[in-house]
């Protein structure tokens, strides 16, 4: 068995093709495995960061398993309950959403758990939203546009599928409420790592995979696959060559702009939607009793996470947005501003700050381009494709990610 590609899906892979007893050789291009899922020491902050950040709820059900898997079941921890504080700072609003146990959501009839402004008639948008089409739009399924829409469905979109609701697919929206939310509380609570993505969900499954004899190899770029008689018959890298014999299978863990130039024959999604991150290191006594997580309304920044004395926020659909080329120095005090103004800081100015833009965090999920995600099994018997920009119904996030390599696994074991 061969596994291209170390990102989540390529480790989920190797991970389930090496537990089932298979002999897994797995090769990455980077120098480190994890893809957009890593953590790095930054020195301009002193920090160890992750590189983006991702919501994980305890509803994601291929997370917990490929965490088993990988011998770390507590390597994220829970939020005691399923509570999103969010700060409004256009009105000075600020509010939790709570979310009851169960799946009957008795907690929208209680003003103190939902939205301010929104009444109960109001949550009816979700059932157009399970009832869309596959060429609806979340904008198209969800037609109210109250306090509801901007205190929940915009945030949300932006959060799970990475662009405007404008542009979103509402069947993958639909796909993240019946997973999660649509449980209730147990479900939808927050799963954070408490020391970073990678010692979370990489480091693990490194160790693990070399414990059943897997190792990785990095820095092999795959170039070309040789075909012949409806099978890959040879992986070519930028390094050399692995002749793959007849009992050999393949899967390939790679985002469309990599896989494209392998398989020129597949039609697939634009890859270039881009995510923005800033972190800040901050020294104000304000952090420690700071939620863990918090979504801001009425500014540029839209969640905010903290961890000991590094805040770090996000800004989906960064692209459309405007953002990616924007002057570094004025966003970081715009978003600097938001920052202490949302989290109620007392501190005039952070230690240290550094911003990321990840230009290919996410493939482009508009209903047109979600119809091009490549399916799990090729026209080559022997060849399977795996990477959250896969058919696995679910929008590019970790969980995506990480199923998109149980199917791969089953379909190659």
């Amino acid at each position: 068995m061969h596994v291209v590609g170390a990102g989540l899906a390529g480790l989920s892979a190797a991970l389930r093709l090496a537990a089932a007893g298979r002999r897994v050789a797995a090769w990455e291009a980077a120098g480190h495995a994890g893809g957009r899922c890593r953590s790095f020491f930054d020195a301009r902050l002193g920090r160890q960061i992750d590189n983006g950040n991702h919501l994980v709820l305890s509803g994601n059900r291929s997370v917990r398993d490929y965490l088993s898997l990988a011998g770390a079941p507590g390597a994220l921890t829970p939020a005691p309950e399923a509570a999103f504080p969010f700060a409004d700072l256009e009105s000075g609003a600020r509010y939790t959403v709570r979310l009851n146990r169960g799946p009957v959501p008795w907690w929208i009839a209680l003003p103190s758990r939902r939205v301010p402004g929104t009444g109960l008639r109001d949550y009816l948008g979700a059932l157009a939203l399970l009832r869309a089409g596959p060429e609806s739009t979340v904008a198209e399924a969800v037609r109210g546009r109250g306090p509801l829409w901007r205190g929940f469905w915009e945030p949300l979109t932006l959060a799970a599928i990475n662009t405007t609701p404008e542009r979103a697919s509402a069947q993958l929206l639909a796909r993240v409420l019946v997973e999660t939310f649509g449980k209730g509380a147990d479900a939808s609570r927050p799963m954070f790592a408490p020391h970073g993505l990678g010692p979370a969900l990489v480091e693990p499954a490194l160790a693990r995979l070399s414990a059943l004899g897997v190792e990785v190899g990095f820095n092999r770029t795959l170039r070309a696959i040789a075909r012949e008689g409806g099978r890959a018959t040879r992986l070519a890298f930028s390094d050399g060559d692995e002749a793959l014999g007849p009992a050999d299978r393949v899967v390939l863990a790679l985002p469309p702009s990599r896989l494209k130039p392998i398989l020129p024959e597949l039609d697939l999604p634009n890859d270039a939607c881009a995510i923005l991150n800033a972190h800040f290191v901050v020294d104000d006594p304000g952090l420690a009793t700071a939620a863990p997580l918090t979504g801001v309304l009425g500014a540029t920044t839209q969640w905010i996470f903290v961890r000991g004395d590094v805040v770090s926020l996000t800004v989906s659909a960064a692209d459309a947005l405007g953002l990616v080329e924007a002057d570094r120095e004025a966003l970081t005090a715009r978003l600097w501003a938001e920052t202490r103004a949302a989290l109620g800081l007392r501190a005039t100015d952070h230690t240290a700050a550094r911003i990321i833009i990840e230009k290919r965090a996410t493939f482009d999920q508009s209903p047109q381009a979600v119809a091009k995600r490549a399916k799990a099994r090729t026209s080559l018997e022997n060849l399977f494709l795996a990477g959250d920009a896969t058919d696995t119904d679910l929008p590019a996030t970790i969980e995506g990610a990480i199923r998109s390599g149980e199917t791969a696994a089953a379909l190659a074991g």
